[in-house]
């Protein structure tokens, strides 16, 4: 129990993490749309902009809401939240991993940006795709168990046997 939860802390710790650098290095290729190049930057560098966004504010209610309303809490919508999570830097990556194959030439630091934008996204893909794991896990065990459970709830007299006639 207390080995999981230290395993699901230091998940939340690498993504939390992961998200604001990959929220500098997205915001820095954004910049250089804007301000350099005058055009609109890409529409998969601003995806992965959202994801990083989208992973603060969900850490903040996965780990938040148990602890300060624990009666807001629904495992189901953690779980949707966990899978979003995954699934939006799944997208994010793939998007921008194929956006940057196209490009004629790619140098600089911007183009260093871009590319390391990609790598942690593929990072926060594993980091959320595991703790998805885990919370499934987690989530499915205890509705299997609570079908499996046959006693009586507490509170409630044994039954006595009825006397032989």
């Amino acid at each position: 129990m207390l080995a999981s939860n230290m395993v699901v802390l230091g998940l939340r710790v690498a993504q939390f993490t992961l998200a604001f650098v990959m929220l500098g290095l997205t915001s820095y290729v954004i910049n250089w749309y804007n301000a350099d190049v005058m055009t609109p930057a890409p529409a998969q560098v601003g995806w992965l902009l959202f994801s990083a966004l989208f992973t603060i504010i969900s850490i903040g209610v996965l780990e938040g809401v148990p602890r300060f309303a624990p009666r807001f809490f629904h495992p189901y919508a953690a779980l949707a939240i966990e899978f979003s999570n995954a699934l939006f830097y799944f997208s994010g990556f793939i998007a921008l991993s194929t956006f940057m194959s196209r490009l004629l030439y790619c140098r600089g630091s911007v183009c260093g940006a871009a590319r390391a934008d990609v790598a942690f996204g593929i990072f926060q893909f594993l980091l959320w795709g595991t703790s998805t794991v885990l919370a499934s896990k987690d989530v499915f065990k205890k509705v299997i168990r609570r079908k499996t459970n046959t006693q009586a709830p507490l509170g409630v007299p044994p039954m006595k046997e009825a006397p032989a006639p």
